[in-house]
C-alpha cells in the first residue's frame, strides 16, 4: 500500500504542535479557576490568540457555573520556564496583580481573575473583539485614528499616575512570586558608549564632547528617582485595545518600573521601538502630549510649566534616538534609496526631529549635530527618505 502524504508535513506537525499548547492552556486555566474557586470550572470553545511572545493565548467560554465570572476569559499560559534572567510569567504576573488592586477606573488594563505560579498561567478578563490602535491607525478614518492616539496618550497618563509610588509594592510582588529584579538599563551603557564609533564609521561625523555631555545626561535623567511609575515597557499599537472606555493596554512580560519619560519619549517618537513605526502629521505630537500632561500634572506638579516638561521630554527624545541608533543604524542599508515607509527613512525624519526640538529648548551642540546627522543620512538615502504617515492620515 502507498500511503499519500502530500496533505502531511511541517504544517501538520505545526498545526499539532498548536493544538496541544492550546489544550494545556486550557487545562491550566481550569486547574487555577478550580482551585481559586473551590469548585471544578470547565472551559470550552477554545481560540488561539496567537499571542507573539513566550506565551499561548488563549480565548475560552466558561460553562455555566455559580460563580460570577464572565462568559469569555483569556488564558495566558508560559509553559517553558526562563533560561535566565528575568521571567516574562513573572513580570506580567506581577504587572496585572498591581493593577488589579487598583479601582476599575485606575486600572488601563484587563483584571486579572486568577494566576498560579505553578503552573505558569494567567487567567484575565476578556476585553471582546476590540479593535487595536493598529487597526484604527492603518484603517481610513482619520477622525478614528486622532481620537484612539489621545486616549492612548491619556491612558498612558493615567497607568503612570496611578502607578507613581508604587515601585515598593511592585517589587515586593515579584520577590513573592520568586522574580527577580527586573531592571530596563541592562547593556544601556555599554550601547550608549558604542553609538559616536557607529556614526563616525557609517556617516563619518564626529561626536562632539559636548553631546556625549547631554547624552550622559539623559541616561541620568532616566534612572532618577522622580517621575517613577509602572511602564509596559512593550508600547506598539498592536498590544492597545481601543475599547468604550479609553485605550487599554496588554502584554506585560517586560512590565517594571521606571522613569514615565522613557514612555513619554514615545509622544514625541510615536511607537519608534515598534518595526512597522511610521510618522503623524503636524500637530498630531503635541496632542498626545497635552492629553498626557493632563493625567500626570496632579501627580508631578513640575511638569505644570512648559519648558520644564520640554526640556526633560527633549532629553528623553535624544536618549530614544541615541539607543534606536546604536541598535539599528550598524544594519541600515544607506547604498539604496530609501522608501518612504523604511527605518532608513524613520532614521532621517527622528534626527531631524530632534534637531528642531533639541534647538526650541537650546540644548547645547545637540541641534547642529543632529541637523549634521538627518542630512548625511538623507543625502544616502535619496529624496524621498521623509517617512509616511500611517495609512489613516495620508
Amino acid at each position: 500500500m502507498t500511503v499519500d502524504t502530500s496533505s502531511t508535513g511541517d504544517a501538520g506537525v505545526g498545526a499539532g504542535a498548536e493544538q496541544l499548547a492550546v489544550a494545556a492552556a486550557v487545562a491550566a486555566g481550569e486547574s487555577v479557576l478550580s482551585r481559586r474557586f473551590g469548585s471544578p470550572i470547565t472551559l470550552v470553545a477554545p481560540e488561539d490568540l496567537a499571542g507573539s511572545g513566550p506565551a499561548t493565548v488563549v480565548r475560552a467560554r466558561v460553562v455555566s457555573s455559580s460563580f460570577a465570572l464572565p462568559r469569555t476569559l483569556v488564558i495566558k499560559h508560559y509553559p517553558d520556564q526562563p533560561a535566565a534572567g528575568a521571567d516574562p510569567f513573572a513580570q506580567e504576573a506581577v504587572s496585572y496583580q498591581l493593577f488589579t488592586a487598583l479601582s476599575p477606573d485606575e486600572r488601563m488594563c484587563p483584571e486579572l481573575l486568577a494566576h498560579d505560579g505553578r503552573d505558569r498561567v494567567l487567567v484575565l478578563e476578556d476585553l471582546g473583539r476590540t479593535p487595536t490602535l493598529e487597526d484604527k491607525l492603518y484603517a481610513r478614518d482619520s477622525r478614528a485614528a486622532e481620537r484612539a492616539l489621545l486616549s492612548w496618550a491619556r491612558s498612558l497618563g493615567r497607568l503612570h499616575a496611578n502607578t507613581a509610588g508604587r515601585e515598593a509594592d511592585f517589587n515586593a510582588l515579584l520577590r513573592r512570586l520568586g522574580g527577580p529584579a527586573k531592571s530596563d538599563s541592562g547593556g544601556v551603557d555599554e550601547l550608549c558608549a558604542r553609538v559616536p564609533s557607529l556614526i563616525q564609521e557609517r556617516l563619518g561625523i564626529p561626536v562632539p564632547d559636548e553631546v556625549r555631555a547631554q547624552v550622559t545626561a539623559a541616561l541620568e535623567q532616566s534612572r532618577s528617582a522622580g517621575f517613577r511609575a509602572f511602564s509596559p515597557v512593550e508600547l506598539s499599537p498592536d498590544n492597545n485595545l481601543v475599547t468604550g472606555q479609553g485605550v487599554r493596554f496588554l502584554d506585560f512580560e517586560y512590565g517594571c518600573v521606571r522613569s514615565a519619560l522613557v514612555d513619554a519619549a514615545h509622544l514625541r517618537l510615536p511607537f519608534a521601538s515598534w518595526p512597522d513605526a511610521l510618522a503623524l502629521p503636524a500637530g498630531m505630537s503635541e496632542a498626545m502630549i497635552a492629553a498626557w500632561r493632563a493625567e500626570v500634572v496632579g501627580i508631578w506638579p513640575a511638569f505644570a510649566d512648559d519648558e520644564v516638561l520640554a526640556t526633560h521630554l527633549t532629553a528623553s527624545e535624544l536618549l530614544r534616538v541615541w539607543l534606536i541608533t546604536g541598535e539599528e543604524l550598524g544594519a541600515l542599508n544607506l547604498s539604496r534609496h530609501a522608501a518612504p515607509v523604511s527605518r532608513e527613512a524613520a532614521f532621517v525624519t527622528w534626527w531631524r526631529d530632534l534637531a528642531k526640538h533639541a534647538g526650541y529648548v537650546r540644548m547645547t551642540a545637540v541641534p547642529e549635530f543632529a541637523a549634521r546627522v538627518a542630512a548625511a543620512l538623507a543625502a544616502r538615502l535619496g529624496p524621498h527618505a521623509d517617512l509616511a504617515f500611517y495609512p489613516a492620515f495620508r
